[in-house]
């Protein structure tokens, strides 16, 4: 997102929860439908099922002072107020971003009030006023704070111990996840959720679930200029019904629809959409199937 390359929602990749989501006024793409938020998910369990959740961060910085609430994790932008942990999954982009905006505004001014701790095998080794960037080496958290955030961290000293925990807490599954990317959920129980938007037309990348979670169905519409522009959500949800799913989740749409797929005996994958804008493009998250026969 922007210069970040990271995504709006929670994910989880290999077991391993690499990122929270971002404040609900920071995310890009189309109107949340009423009542879904950045929070959403579908994934898969270690049971082999496919499901649609809700992750949230749950998290302290434990210091001398006692413990400080974590507010994001691997996030391209903050909650005001809060206390942000970043890992060597966030890559070596500016974490500057991250105190930019407000919960409800996207292009609010960055935060004037920052500070930041490098925490490095459980001690602070290192203190900024200003967000850095570069790689965050494997056993080292940098922590970012704005406005609350910055004056809590400021009472971390250099030398002190200091442990983060983090974690990603499901809102209905005690499974816990293999995988999980965020969007937003579409239909649920074969009914299409209420506020659906029917107006707006757009290339769209959706899954469908069916049969308890065993099977999953997923859809890239065509970019090609000379087809129609896309669908509304509504049609999405119609859509995935229309082709068996039970419930369906809506992904990223526009220039991040590519499906690529493997032909047997080829040694690479090739793009069978067009996507929009004449050419795959990078995206932060995605779906992969693989075949270990």
């Amino acid at each position: 997102m922007e210069a970040t390359g990271a995504s709006v929602g929670p994910a989880i990749a290999s077991g391993r929860a690499l990122k929270a989501a971002v404040p609900d006024g920071q995310r890009f793409g189309p109107a949340l439908p009423p009542g879904t938020s950045n929070r959403d998910v579908l994934g898969m369990g270690v049971d082999r099922r496919v499901r649609l959740d809700g992750l949230t961060l749950t998290g302290t910085v434990r210091g001398w002072s006692g413990n400080l609430p974590l507010g994001g994790f691997n996030q391209y932008a903050l909650p005001v107020g809060s206390i942000g942990a970043y890992t060597s999954a966030w890559g070596s982009v500016s974490r500057l971003r991250a105190t930019c905006g407000t919960d409800t505004d996207r292009a609010a001014p960055c935060s004037t009030d920052t500070y930041e701790v490098t925490v490095r095998h459980g001690r602070v080794t290192a203190t900024a006023d200003t967000p850095g960037s570069g790689p965050v080496d494997e056993g080292t958290t940098v922590l970012v704070g704005r406005e609350e955030g910055a004056r809590q961290l400021r009472k971390l000293s250099v030398g002190e111990p200091v442990r983060v925990r983090h974690r990603l807490v499901a809102a209905a599954s005690p499974v816990p996840y293999r995988f999980a990317v965020g969007g937003f959920p579409v239909l649920r129980s074969g009914v299409p959720l209420p506020g659906l938007d029917a107006a707006t037309s757009a290339v769209r990348t959706a899954v469908g679930v069916s049969d308890g979670g065993r099977r999953l169905l997923l859809l890239a519409v065509d970019g090609a200029p000379e087809y129609r522009t896309g669908l509304t959500i509504a049609e999405v949800a119609d859509t995935l019904r229309g082709l068996g799913a039970v419930d369906g989740f809506s992904l990223d749409g526009g220039g991040s629809s590519t499906l690529v797929a493997r032909d047997p005996g080829a040694t690479g994958v090739t793009v069978r959409n067009h996507p929009t804008g004449g050419a795959e493009r990078p995206v932060p998250n995605g779906i992969g199937v693989f075949s270990t026969g």
